[in-house]
Order: structure tokens, then sequence, then C-alpha cells
């Protein structure tokens, strides 16, 4: 697979150290956590992706599968 290289720049320090201390919770470097970030948000979630979504944190009514749904269209356009 070809890869392509990507640059930030004009980071804010407390950005840039915020982002660091995420890749140290999940014990990655900070390209790697990078690397996380951008496919998690580079994803699409699928009908199935959100059922199962659904399921595992117990949604029951059809308002709060909407909500749920909603927030994830709302992530996608930030």
């Amino acid at each position: 697979m070809a890869t392509v290289t990507l640059s930030v720049k004009n980071v804010p320090a407390d950005l840039a150290q915020r982002l660091k201390a995420r890749a140290a919770l999940h014990h990655r470097s900070l390209q790697g956590e990078l690397m996380a970030i951008l496919d998690e948000a580079s994803r699409q979630m699928t009908v199935e992706d959100l059922a199962a979504l659904a399921s595992r944190i117990g949604l029951r009514t059809p308002a709060e599968s909407m909500r749920l749904v909603r927030d994830a269209r709302a992530g996608r356009r930030r």
C-alpha cells in the first residue's frame, strides 16, 4: 500500500500536550496515536456498526436510537 506524508503545522502547545498524554495512556507513540485518531475519524459507521453500538450500550427506545444516529452524523461533520 502506498503511503503519503502528512504534516500539521502550528499546533497549539496545549493540544500537543493532550495528544502526547493520550498516546501515553494508550501505550502508543504520538505518531501511532495520531494514526489511530485519523483512522477512526475517517471510518463511516455502517448500519451494522450502529446496531452493535446500540446493543452494547443498551439503547431501548427509538428516541435513544435517533439520538445515537444524530450524534454519529454530527461527529463526522466536525
